[in-house]
Order: C-alpha cells, then sequence, then structure tokens
C-alpha cells in the first residue's frame, strides 16, 4: 500500500517538475516498480507470504470438506479427479457415495466400468472415471495396492497429471510438490502481475516457477490447501475481496491496483450449436436402451436412441426420424409427434436435444453397439448420460 501512494506522488511530482527534473523522478519511480516486482523472489518474502496464508487458513479454510477427514491418499486421488473442471458443491455428494460404494481401492478395482461410470453418471467429463478405474487396476497390480507417493510415478497413471500428482503427494504424504490449478493459478499471477492471458506458454511457465518456489519443506500440504481455500473463497474470479486478503502485502496486483484485471479474460470460441433427437422407441412396456461404444461421446454410458434431424423450422421432421433410426441400428420405428426439447453444453457444442417416444413397427437391432429392452422400472440399474437420466425421469413419472 505504501508503494502505491508513493508511486501516487511521483506520479503528480512528474507532470508538476520542470523538464530538466522529470527524468530524475521517473527514475526512481522505475527504481520502485522494480523492488516491488522483486517481493516474491527473496527467501524472507515468501516466508511471510506461508506464514501469513498458514495463520489466515487456520481460522478461515474449508476444513469442514468431506475429503479432507482423512489424509488416505486414495480419498484424495478420488476428490482430485471428481473435482477436476467440476465444483465442490456439484462434487460433494458423488464423492460420498462413490466412497460408500467403493470404500477402498481395491473395491474400485474389483468393479465393473459400467458400476464405476454408473456412480459417476451426472458429474460429466466421464474419461475421469474411466482412466480413474484402469488406474486403479495397475496401482493393484503394479504397487500392491498402495498409491504412490512420489509425484514423478503418479504422473505414470491413466488420468493423473501434473497437478493432480502434486495433490495426492503433498496432501496424503505431506510431501514437498507444488500445484496449479483455477484458484492457485489465479492467486499466483495476481502476486506476480502477470498480464499474459493464463493459457500462454509464458504464463504457464511462469506461474510453475513461483509455485515450485512457494511450496515450503514444511507442511507443504497445508500450504497448498491453504492457496486453493484462498483462491476459492477470498481471491475470486471477479471482485476480488482484497480486503479480506492475508496476502495483499505480498501482491503486485493489489500494488498496482490491476486485481479486476489479472488474470487476462480468456477468449473462448463461441460454441457450435448441434441439434439432435433422443427417441424412446417403445415395444410393449419396454424402451430401447443403447450403449454408446468406444470412439462415440458418451463411451460407455447408456442412451436412448439419439439421431441428428431435420428441423422444419422449429418443428422436427418426423420422416427424417423414422430415416436416422433405421440407419442407426436398422428397425422400421413410427415417430410421436408428442416430445420436449433439452438444452445441454458438452465442450464446444451447445446441444437442442429434442426428446420424443416411438413405436416398434419390425427389424432386428445391428450395428456395432449393444442394445437393451428394458422396463422403466430397470432403468436405475444403468449408467444414463445426464440428458438420458432426464428423459428416463420422465418417462418414469
Amino acid at each position: 500500500m505504501i508503494f502505491a501512494v508513493v508511486r501516487q506522488v511521483l506520479s503528480q511530482l512528474i507532470l508538476e517538475a520542470p523538464a530538466s527534473s522529470r527524468w530524475r523522478l521517473a527514475r526512481a519511480g522505475e527504481l520502485i516498480r522494480a523492488n516491488t516486482k522483486r517481493t516474491l523472489t527473496d527467501g524472507q518474502a515468501l516466508s511471510r507470504l506461508r506464514r501469513a496464508l498458514l495463520r489466515w487458513a487456520a481460522k478461515r479454510g474449508r476444513h469442514d470438506l468431506p475429503w479432507r477427514q482423512s489424509r488416505d491418499a486414495y480419498r484424495v486421488w478420488i476428490s482430485e479427479i471428481m473435482l477436476q473442471q467440476t465444483t465442490v458443491v456439484a462434487v460433494i455428494p458423488y464423492f460420498e457415495r462413490f466412497l460408500a460404494r467403493f470404500p477402498t481401492l481395491a473395491a474400485l478395482a474389483e468393479a465393473d466400468e459400467h458400476e464405476v461410470l454408473r456412480l459417476w453418471a451426472g458429474l460429466g467429463y466421464y474419461s475421469r472415471a474411466r482412466n480413474l478405474h484402469v488406474a486403479a487396476r495397475q496401482v493393484v497390480q503394479d504397487h500392491a495396492g498402495t498409491v504412490p507417493s512420489d509425484v514423478a510415478t503418479l504422473t505414470t497413471l491413466p488420468g493423473i497429471g501434473r497437478y493432480t500428482a502434486g495433490a495426492i503427494a503433498s496432501f496424503a504424504y505431506d510431501r514437498r510438490a507444488p500445484i496449479v490449478e483455477a484458484n492457485t493459478q489465479r492467486v499466483y499471477a495476481r502476486l506476480m502481475a502477470l498480464r499474459e492471458p493464463l493459457e500462454s506458454t509464458t504464463a504457464r511457465n511462469a506461474i510453475w516457477s513461483l509455485a515450485e518456489r512457494a511450496v515450503p519443506a514444511k507442511s507443504p500440504g497445508a500450504f497448498n490447501e491453504a492457496l486453493m481455500d484462498l483462491g476459492a473463497t477470498t481471491c475470486v474470479p471477479t471482485t476480488p475481496r482484497c480486503d479480506e486478503c492475508p496476502v495483499t502485502s505480498s501482491c503486485q496486483a493489489f500494488r498496482d491496483g490491476l486485481q479486476n484485471e489479472i488474470p487476462t479474460p480468456r477468449v473462448r470460441p463461441e460454441p457450435t450449436a448441434v441439434r439432435q433427437a433422443m427417441i424412446a422407441v417403445q415395444r410393449g412396456r419396454r424402451y430401447l436402451l443403447r450403449k454408446s461404444p468406444a470412439g462415440e461421446r458418451w463411451a460407455g454410458l447408456w442412451e436412448f436412441l439419439r439421431v441428428p434431424v431435420d428441423r422444419d423450422g422449429e418443428s422436427v421432421s418426423l420422416p427424417s426420424i423414422e430415416r436416422a433410426v433405421a440407419t442407426l441400428c436398422g428397425l422400421a420405428v413410427e415417430a410421436n409427434s408428442d416430445g420436449f426439447e433439452l438444452r445441454h453444453t458438452v465442450t464446444r457444442f451447445r446441444i437442442r436435444l429434442h426428446c420424443t417416444t416411438a413405436r416398434y413397427v419390425s427389424g432386428t437391432t445391428n450395428g456395432p453397439a449393444e442394445y437393451r429392452w428394458a422396463q422403466v422400472d430397470e432403468f436405475g440399474s444403468f449408467a444414463f448420460s445426464m440428458p438420458a437420466r432426464r428423459f428416463a425421469d420422465r418417462l418414469a413419472n
């Protein structure tokens, strides 16, 4: 704060000073800026940052999160995989249900993939669940069922990158390992007043470099958790609560008044609009389900028949649905005119999904996918995609 006031005074003096003196004042300003940008390069400054952050976390940290009730490496691992691109609020019930069904790594390794996906259904990014399942089996086979404690070995497991490995090593084993995820990345960027886009190579290298220096040898797990909590609750993406922050004296963005401009907003491409139909083909009291094969977006999950459709304005062409179903699986059906629309976004696609029913007429299913006829009261045993689950619930009700 003192540096900011001094810079403001110097700026005013430069404007009012005679031309012959302005360069000296300008040079003084450059030296002050250079000095403030060096605050996180010396050990004493980093020690002050660590102490202030840990004192704050002791009172304000998120100690009640369910995965922090134990330092068990398996629980830490599950939570970190679930938290990738997913909010804490959304993860908590899934974490608790998953651990109730698979309380140990051995239980997960022995499970069928379909059961793992069923417990994961709704969290999205299903490759996380498949990688987790494969990695659990690899740990049983190659590491006698014990989750590795070092970053290098952890990163050899499917689905575990540099951040997740650092989180497991520091949280479960208190190993000195840096972590950079959405919250800590933002904190580090503001501490350095980093103006480059976070997705750039320059920014990533700078942030990881600071993270490696900042994490202490003593209680690295507590430090990393505190940094994550600060980013999640105080150093938030927009309108950060700097008046509540314990490390403003170490924050270059705060001193420069740039905390609302850093990180530089990411330019996201406009989502591609996609229109599809999901058809529940009915035969007596049963509906046809299709398991998406490898290579499709919902691989391993069950859905009703999902097909591209033609539209006449806002209405769905029933003949186009019938032709698409015949192409997909070889059945002749009679599509109904009723239905409703679901909207959901997957990566860069914004999907409008027309959900309707159709009556089975003739034919047998063919193609690479697995098909099953199921009654409504059997739906609970299937790992559905989220849109299919919403459709199934409508049919059940």
